[in-house]
């Protein structure tokens, strides 16, 4: 019996050693698996380059420079900003001399941005590219590391319609800055309705609509109005529409015009500089005291449009220039006869942009704002004449523009009638103080 007992503990000896030798070989073989495996990964991780997302701009991948981002400053030149950049003067007069017929280095402005694309591994950081934008859409680029060469170019734009509405309680600025809308709406929309309606002198409660497409670069950043296609105006509770229409596809002329096709100019603008710019300081006054004269009464036979010094002045009508001089009370000022009725004339400029026998058309610049000749203060005075009589041109019945051609007018009401859908159907924004409790519900609704 003992010695079955000792045979039965040697084999379960025997046995268990033999498990445990299969259990460490086992250990042993997932051990080196398992490092075959990291070693393989480690091979793979080594072979995958990881490659930096490319950030193009200027039609460049900026990872491949030293980018050097500035804005132009008071006194600074092409010239200096290259120098002061390690070109030398040599360097920068070749650059001038092969690139002036396409960029003139003279109109390089203060706070304009410019951008410098460097050598990478240049320990003097010398730029081999310099690229100026005059605007946020258009920019220059000068190239001149191998060979001299520029170009220019626009970026990207891309066109969204959009809608807006108001209610008018002081003024057309006011009721934009309200809505949070660009005071360039203010100004188009001025152009638009130029003798429609007096933006001078809106009513309180008066309403306005205008669907209108703004400009936008990499899809988020706004870069102004391209341009109003329709517009509604509620003035004194008279409605007015105004529909874009081009009347010309060949020279792209295009104007405004009612939903009965009427166009909404006239032969003459209301004012000699533009809407943004200008307030009336000064109307037609036979009988206007003047302080500078004694505060006598002495007839006033112009209009006054107060302007900051050097704002455009232009010619509200076509014309040819008649007199372009400096002389007494008036000062600098031009005179321009439109035809054998009207003639207008305008004063006190700080510089003029015409001469004698020139052509000249409505909205061109003839001269700037200034206080040369008898005044307080920068304006234009506006002064007209029919038939050789100086008269008030606001209370004259001026002639229309030219109608709309007879040939386009069923194409043209045919166009309109969804744009006209489309602005009856915007609902007007009111000013935050206006919305009581059950129209905040109606629009969260």
């Amino acid at each position: 019996m003992g010695k079955r007992m000792g045979r039965s503990y040697f084999q379960y000896r025997k046995d268990t050693m033999r498990i445990e030798k299969i259990i460490v070989f086992a250990l042993l073989a997932i051990v080196f698996y398992a490092c075959e495996k990291v070693e393989e990964k480690q091979d793979i991780a080594e072979k995958v380059v990881v490659e930096e997302p490319e950030i193009m701009e200027f039609g460049f991948n900026l990872n491949d420079f030293i980018v050097v981002r500035d804005t132009v400053r008071n006194g600074d030149s092409f010239g200096k900003i290259l120098e002061k950049n390690n070109i030398g003067y040599g360097t920068v007069f070749n650059i001038v001399e092969k690139t002036k017929d396409t960029f003139d280095i003279s109109k390089i402005t203060a706070g304009k941005p410019y951008t410098l694309l460097c050598t990478k591994g240049d320990s003097l950081q010398r730029p081999e590219c310099f690229i100026y934008q005059p605007n946020s859409i258009e920019y220059v680029v000068i190239k001149f590391k191998d060979s001299i060469n520029a170009y220019k170019e626009s970026k990207p734009v891309k066109i969204v319609q959009k809608e807006a509405s108001g209610v008018i309680t002081s003024s057309l600025s006011s009721a934009l800055d309200d809505a949070g809308l660009s005071q360039r709406l203010a100004y188009d929309m001025s152009d638009i309705y130029a003798w429609t309606i007096d933006f001078f002198r809106l009513q309180k409660g008066d309403e306005f609509k205008v669907i209108y497409t703004e400009k936008y670069i990499n899809d988020t950043t706004s870069v102004g109005i391209d341009r109003i296609h329709a517009a509604y105006f509620k003035h004194n509770n008279e409605p007015f529409y105004a529909f874009e229409f081009e009347t010309d596809s060949v020279n792209k002329v295009k104007d405004y015009y009612d939903e009965n096709a009427k166009n909404l100019r006239r032969a003459f603008l209301k004012a000699p500089v533009r809407y943004k710019h200008v307030r009336i300081s000064s109307r037609y006054n036979l009988r206007r005291r003047i302080k500078l004269y004694g505060n006598r009464v002495r007839p006033h036979k112009g209009t006054d449009f107060a302007a900051p010094m050097g704002t455009p002045i232009i010619s509200t009508a076509n014309g040819v220039v008649v007199e372009s001089a400096r002389r007494g009370g008036n000062g600098n000022y031009v005179k321009v006869k439109h035809n054998s009725t009207y003639t207008t004339q305008y004063l006190h400029m700080k510089k003029r942009k015409v001469k004698v026998g020139e052509f000249v058309k409505q909205g061109d610049v003839i001269g700037w704002v200034g206080m040369t000749g008898n005044t307080s203060g920068p304006h234009v005075c506006y002064r007209f004449w029919k038939n050789g009589k100086q008269v008030d041109p606001f209370k004259q019945k001026l002639p229309d523009a030219d109608p709309i051609d007879a040939t386009l007018k069923e194409s043209y009401l045919e166009y309109i009638q969804p744009l006209k859908a489309q602005i009856d159907a915007i609902k007007i924004q009111l000013p935050k103080e206006d919305i009581n409790e059950e129209d905040a519900i109606t629009s969260i609704n």
